[in-house]
C-alpha cells in the first residue's frame, strides 16, 4: 500500500505554471454581426451589393427615388439576416447548457495529505485524483493504487469496459490503444472498483482534448451551397448580358428613329436612362428572395423536427441530409439499442424460453439466486448501480419485477461468501449459508462440470448458434455438495433495434448506402449487420480495422461500393473513410457520440451527433439525434429531401417571376416604353410576395415518395431540364400578355383608357396575378393554397393603395376581371405544355 499525501498548494501552482490548466481550448464563438457578414459573401446578395451602389449613385444623383435603394438594402438585410439570427440562436442556446453542465464537474483529489473537492478545470500535472464508481476521469493518467473498471464508450463508443490498475513491473504499453490496462483517459467513467490515479497530461494535451482541437477544422460547401452557387453564376451572367444588351438597344434604338440629343446634357440624360432601365434588368434577374427562402425554409423545417428527436444545430445540415450518397453509422445505441438484455436462455434439456418469467418455479428461484444475489450491480432509488455490464443487464431485468427483487434482498442475509467476477477464473462464485453454491460466468467453465445435461452435443448446438448471432453467454449453475447442476446459458445481447431495421431498408431504399463502423470483432458486427439488413448479398464486404488499414486509398475507394461494416475500428479510420469518400465526390454523413468520432463528425458533409453522447461530439456535429435512433436520422434525411423538393419548387415560381421581369423590362423599351415595372414594384414582388410562396412551399410535409428516388448528385444542376421547360414555358406567357396590354391594340382597348400610368398599373397587376396563379398549379397541399389565396389579396391592397411609391393608380372592377381572366390563363398553358413533353 502506497503512503499517497498529493502535492503541496506551492506543488500546485509550480505545476500550473509548467504545463498549464486542466481546460480546454475553446475557438471564440462568431458574434451574430460576424455571421452576417459571412454570409454576405453569398453570389445572389453580391449582385444586389452591386445593384445597390447603383442606385445610391442614381439617387444622389438625383435620378432615382430614396425607396429604390432603400428596397435593395432591405433585402440584403432580411436575405442575410434570417439565416445569421436563427444559427445564431442555437449556438447560444447550446453554450448556455454546455456552460451549466461544465459548471457541475468535480472531483476528488489528494492535497497535502488531505481529500478535497474541486473543480476540474483546477486539476494539475502530478496531482492524485481518488476515484469511485461513477466518477468521470478529469484527466490523463496513470492508476499507482487499487484496481478499476472503466466505461471508455466517450472514446471509443462500446459498451465493453476497460480494466486498469498499477503497473509494478513497468510493463510496456502503447497510450493510444485504448485497452491497455494501465493508462486512464480523461472523460471516460468509472464503472466498477476504486482506486487513485496520478495526473500525467492535462487540458489540450490529453487524447480527449487533442481531438476536441481536431474538430475546429473548415468543412467544404454543401451540396446547394454548390448548385446556387452555379446558378448564381448563370443568373449573373443572364442579368449582366440582358443590362448590356439593353443599353446597347437603347442607343440602337436612339440612332435608328434619328432621335439623337442635340447636347452634352442630352447624351448624359440618354445614358442614365439607359443605365437605370439596366439596373432594373440586373435587379429583375437576380432571385431576391432565394436566400432568404432556403434561410427560412430550413429554420421552418428545424422547428418542425424538433418534434420527431432531431434538433438541427447547424443549419446547412438539413439540406445536406437529403443528399446523402453514404452513410457511417455508428452501431451501439444506434443500429442497437445501447444496452445489454436477456434476448433468450435455455436449460439443461435444450429447452428454450425467450424470458426467465417461463421458468417453472424451482427454476426461477435458482435463476434469482444464479444471477441476482450473486451479482456485484445493485438497484438503489430505482436505478443499477456497479457491477459490470453483464451484471447491470440482468439487474436491469430484476428491477422490472417487484416481487424479484424482494427475493434477492432476502436471499442476501443467507451469504456466506461471495467472490465477484474476474477475468482469470471467468466466473462469480455465491455460497449460502446452507451450503449451496452458485456460479456464474464463461460457459466453456462451467458446462463441463455440470451433471445433469443430458445432450451436451445439442446444448453445444445451440450454444455456437447463439455465438454466431453474436449473443454474450452466460452459464448460471448451482453446486450442492459436489453435484453441480446447470440452471441455464443465458444469451445476453445489445438487440438490434426493431425500428432501425425498418428505417435502414428505408435508406437503403433511398440510394444511400449504409455503413456500420463499430469496435466490435468482425463476427459479432457481421452477425448484427445481417439482422439489421445492412449485409443482404455476398458481393456485401465487411472488414477490419486491421485490413483495411493494408489497402490503400485506390484499393479503398474501389471496394467502398459493396463495403457495408468496419468491425474493430480506431477513430482514424472514420476520418479515413470521410475523406476518401469526398473525393469521390460522395455527399458523407457520419454518426457519432464520443469524443473521438468529433474529427469524423466535422469533417463528414453532414455529422449526426447523437443525443446521449459528449459535448464535443454534439458541437462537432451539424444535427444532434435527441434519441439516438437510426429511425430520426432517416427522419432528417426526409426533411432535407423535401426541402430540396420545396427549394426547386420555389425556384420555378421564383425564376419564372425573373425571367418574365427580365424580359418585359428588356422589350418593352424596344417598343417605346422605357419603364415597364420599377424596381421598387419587383422588390416588392420578389420580398413581400415570395417570402410568402416561401412559407407556401415550406409549409408542404414531407413525403414519403421522396425516400423512393436516389440521391440527387453534389454537381448536378439544381434547375432540370423540365423545370426549365416549365420557367420558359410560364414566363413567356406572362411576358406576352403583360406587352399585350400596352402595346396589343385589341388588349389595350379592353381597359377603355390611354391613360399610361392605368396601362402600366394593369400591367403590374397582371404580372402578380399571372405568377401567382403559377405558383397555385404547383401547390400540393391546403396550407399552401391558402398562402396563394391571400398573395391575391396582398395584390389588390399593392394596386388599390401604392399610390406615387409604387408609381400606379388604383384600378376599376373591370380592370380587375380583365387582368384576372389575361393571368389565370397561364395555369392551362402550363399544363397543356407539360402535356405535351410527357
Amino acid at each position: 500500500m502506497i503512503d499517497i499525501k498529493g502535492l503541496t498548494d506551492s506543488e500546485v501552482q509550480s505545476s500550473r505554471a509548467k504545463h498549464g490548466p486542466n481546460s480546454l481550448t475553446e475557438l471564440p464563438r462568431e458574434s451574430l454581426l460576424q455571421k452576417f457578414m459571412s454570409n454576405l459573401s453569398d453570389p445572389m446578395i453580391i449582385i444586389l451589393l452591386c445593384a445597390l451602389v447603383i442606385q445610391l449613385v442614381l439617387f444622389f444623383m438625383g435620378l432615382a427615388e430614396w425607396f429604390e435603394p432603400f428596397g435593395i438594402l432591405v433585402a440584403v438585410l432580411i436575405a442575410g439576416g434570417v439565416s445569421s439570427i436563427t444559427e445564431y440562436k442555437q449556438e447560444e442556446k447550446a453554450s448556455f447548457l454546455k456552460s451549466q453542465q461544465e459548471a457541475g464537474e468535480t472531483t476528488k483529489v489528494i492535497r497535502a495529505g488531505s481529500l478535497h473537492e474541486i473543480h476540474v478545470s483546477d486539476v494539475v500535472v502530478g496531482d492524485v485524483i481518488y476515484l469511485q464508481a461513477g466518477d468521470k476521469i478529469p484527466a490523463d493518467g496513470i492508476i499507482i493504487q487499487g484496481d478499476i473498471k472503466v466505461d471508455q464508450s466517450a472514446l471509443n463508443g462500446e459498451t465493453e469496459e476497460a480494466e486498469k490498475g498499477p503497473n509494478p513491473n513497468n510493463e510496456s504499453y502503447d497510450i493510444k490503444d485504448l485497452l491497455n490496462k494501465f493508462y486512464v483517459y480523461r472523460g471516460t467513467v468509472v464503472c466498477g472498483g476504486e482506486g487513485y490515479l496520478k495526473i500525467l497530461v492535462v487540458g489540450d494535451k490529453t487524447l480527449f482534448g487533442e481531438l476536441a482541437l481536431e474538430v475546429q477544422e473548415a468543412q467544404r460547401k454543401t451540396p446547394l451551397q454548390v448548385k446556387l452557387g452555379k446558378l448564381a453564376n448563370q443568373i449573373s451572367i443572364f442579368g449582366y448580358t440582358g443590362a448590356a444588351a439593353i443599353v446597347i438597344g437603347i442607343l440602337a434604338r436612339t440612332l435608328i428613329t434619328g432621335n439623337l440629343p442635340g447636347d452634352f446634357y442630352g447624351w448624359t440624360r440618354l445614358l442614365v436612362d439607359a443605365i437605370t432601365v439596366a439596373v432594373t434588368i440586373v435587379v429583375c434577374a437576380v432571385p431576391e428572395g432565394l436566400p432568404m427562402l432556403t434561410s427560412m425554409l430550413m429554420s421552418f423545417q428545424s422547428m418542425q423536427m424538433a418534434g420527431d428527436n432531431v434538433l438541427v444545430r447547424k443549419i446547412n445540415g438539413l439540406e445536406t441530409a437529403g443528399s446523402l450518397n453514404l452513410l457511417f453509422s455508428d452501431k451501439t445505441g444506434t443500429i442497437t439499442e445501447g444496452r445489454l438484455t436477456i434476448a433468450e436462455l435455455a436449460t439443461a434439456d435444450s429447452k428454450v424460453y425467450t424470458s426467465p418469467v417461463e421458468l417453472d418455479e424451482a427454476s426461477l428461484g435458482d435463476f434469482i439466486i444464479g444471477a441476482g444475489v450473486n451479482n456485484s450491480a445493485s438497484i438503489g432509488d430505482g436505478a443499477v448501480i456497479g457491477g459490470n455490464s453483464t451484471d447491470r443487464a440482468l439487474m436491469s431485468f430484476f428491477a422490472a419485477h417487484a416481487d424479484m427483487v424482494e427475493k434477492i434482498n432476502k436471499a442476501k442475509r443467507e451469504i456466506k461468501n461471495f467472490t465477484a467476477f474476474n477475468s482469470d477464473n471467468k466466473m462469480s462464485s455465491l455460497e449460502l449459508n446452507n451450503g449451496v453454491t452458485y456460479v456464474k460466468g464463461a460457459p466453456e467453465k462451467i458446462i463441463p462440470q455440470c451433471q445433469n445435461i443430458p445432450d451436451k452435443n445439442k446444448l453445444d448446438e445451440y450454444i455456437n448458434a447463439q455465438a454466431n448471432r453474436a449473443m454474450r453467454l452466460l452459464a448460471i449453475a448451482k453446486d450442492t455438495g459436489g453435484n453441480m447442476e446447470l440452471v441455464c446459458v443465458l444469451s445476453i445481447r445489445d438487440n438490434v433495434r426493431k425500428e432501425a431495421v425498418d428505417a435502414i431498408k428505408q435508406v437503403r431504399a433511398a440510394g444511400i448506402q449504409v455503413v456500420m463502423v463499430t469496435g466490435d470483432r468482425k463476427e459479432t458486427a457481421v452477425a448484427i449487420a445481417r439482422e439489421a439488413g445492412l449485409i443482404t448479398s455476398p458481393e456485401e464486404i465487411a472488414m477490419t480495422s486491421p485490413e483495411m488499414a493494408a489497402k490503400s486509398d485506390e484499393e479503398l475507394k474501389a471496394i467502398l461500393p459493396n463495403l457495408r461494416v468496419i468491425a474493430r475500428a480506431l477513430p482514424s479510420d472514420k476520418s479515413r473513410l470521410v475523406r476518401i469518400a469526398q473525393e469521390l465526390n460522395l455527399v458523407v454523413g457520419m454518426t457519432g457520440d464520443g469524443v473521438n468520432d468529433s474529427p469524423a463528425l466535422k469533417k463528414a458533409d453532414v455529422g449526426f451527433a447523437m443525443g446521449s453522447g459528449t459535448e464535443v461530439a454534439k458541437e462537432a456535429g451539424d444535427i444532434t439525434i435527441l434519441d439516438d435512433n437510426f429511425k430520426s436520422i432517416a427522419k432528417a434525411i426526409l426533411y432535407g429531401r423535401s426541402m430540396f423538393k420545396s427549394i426547386r419548387k420555389f425556384l420555378v415560381f421564383q425564376l419564372t417571376v425573373n425571367v418574365a421581369a427580365v424580359l418585359i423590362c428588356f422589350l418593352g423599351p424596344l417598343f417605346g416604353q422605357n419603364i415597364m415595372l420599377t424596381v421598387i414594384q419587383l422588390l416588392l414582388i420578389n420580398l413581400a410576395m415570395d417570402t410568402l410562396a416561401a412559407i407556401a412551399f415550406g409549409s408542404e410535409p414531407p413525403r414519403e415518395q421522396y425516400m423512393k428516388e436516389k440521391p440527387i448528385p453534389r454537381d448536378e444542376n439544381i434547375i432540370t431540364p423540365t423545370m426549365f421547360s416549365e420557367i420558359l414555358t410560364g414566363a413567356a406567357y406572362i411576358t406576352l400578355i403583360c406587352l399585350a396590354v400596352l402595346f396589343f391594340a385589341p388588349v389595350r382597348n379592353l381597359f377603355g383608357t390611354e391613360n399610361i400610368i392605368y396601362l402600366r398599373t394593369a400591367v403590374f397587376a397582371t404580372f402578380m396575378m399571372s405568377i401567382t396563379f403559377n405558383g397555385l398549379g404547383m401547390a400540393s397541399s391546403k396550407n399552401c393554397v391558402f398562402v396563394m389565396l391571400f398573395i391575391f389579396v396582398l395584390q389588390w391592397i399593392f394596386v388599390e393603395f401604392g399610390g406615387e411609391v409604387l408609381s400606379i393608380e388604383a384600378l376599376r372592377l373591370d380592370a380587375w376581371l380583365t387582368c384576372a381572366v389575361l393571368a389565370v390563363l397561364v395555369v392551362p398553358v402550363r399544363l397543356l405544355v407539360k402535356k405535351i413533353r410527357s
